[in-house]
């Protein structure tokens, strides 16, 4: 009589008798490995730039609108236009300007500017000199988003804002990373602080610097916050994917109105000097 024994049936067979402890054997799962830093610099020369030398709309081979009066998920009180009224370069610089006036059916314009698909990058320095609008209720950033929202919806495909500041809460600059597991919506957002002297009337350095294993945030070349890969999976750790600037001025909104409003401040204006990106030199 020929004995037959399927192959498959001998290698699960080895496979969980190979401890010699049987049905008490624990299998073996491999953890995820943290990034090791490399010490990643940047190049000195910039990639990507615009340094604002000249005269009229920003340059549309490298700025794009976000047009709309929807409230943009937090209640904000502007209409996003693409009119030079909003956004408009002269004088080396580009200003955004927040307006009173009444468009699409809000009390307020203002501007949105975006590199997607212009200008989307993944690792690299950003360095942006700017002077910031004052008054209660301005709520003006300069941040990044994921071009393509691989990981999903906001936050599971990250931001990070390289410089917010809300006008009731003067001088305050913050530094910010949302993702799946840390937000703002739930509390736990990770974000760096620092009060500056004068960043509505000087210009100052906003700076990102992006590696596969942090992202770091500067004022004035000082560190206020540093997000590590800790290589625990998308949830934490969006940011292996490309992503694109932001440039804008809200008004009111959940947390830009969140001590009130003050109507006598009109126009306010952010402007940029210039912004720079340079690229990972990779190891």
């Amino acid at each position: 009589m020929r004995l037959y024994v399927n192959i498959s049936t001998i290698l699960f067979l080895a496979l969980f008798s190979c401890s010699g402890k049987g049905d008490d054997a624990t299998p073996y799962i491999s953890m995820p490995t943290p990034p090791v830093d490399k010490g990643w610099s940047f190049e000195s020369a910039a990639f990507w730039q615009d340094e604002f030398n000249y005269t009229g709309k920003p340059d549309s081979t490298k700025w794009g609108y976000d047009v709309g009066g929807s409230g943009w998920g937090n209640n904000e009180l502007q209409y996003y236009t693409n009119s030079a009224n909003n956004a408009s370069v002269a004088g080396g610089k580009l200003s955004i300007t927040l307006r009173k006036e009444d468009f699409g059916g809000r009390s307020y314009t203002s501007a949105r500017l975006v590199t997607r698909d212009k200008f989307d990058f993944l690792y690299g320095r950003v360095e942006i000199k700017a002077k910031l609008p004052g008054g209660k209720g301005t709520w003006p950033a300069l941040w990044t988003l994921p071009t393509d929202y691989a990981y999903g919806n906001w936050p599971s495909s990250g931001e990070f804002d390289i410089m917010e500041h809300v006008g009731y809460d003067p001088n305050v600059i913050h530094v910010s990373a949302h993702t799946e597991k840390y937000n703002f919506k739930l509390n736990n957002g990770k974000t760096g602080i620092r009060t500056i002297d004068n960043v509505t009337t000087q210009y100052h350095l906003y700076r990102m610097d992006w590696t596969p294993y942090s992202i770091k945030g500067y004022v004035d070349d000082v560190l206020l916050l540093e997000y590590v890969n800790d290589g625990s999976g998308s949830t934490e750790w969006p940011f292996d994917k490309r992503f694109h600037l932001l440039f804008n001025i809200a008004f009111g909104g959940d947390w830009g109105g969140a001590h009130g409003l003050d109507t006598n401040i009109f126009p306010a204006t952010m402007d940029v000097d210039y912004v720079r990106y340079y690229k990972m030199i990779d190891k």
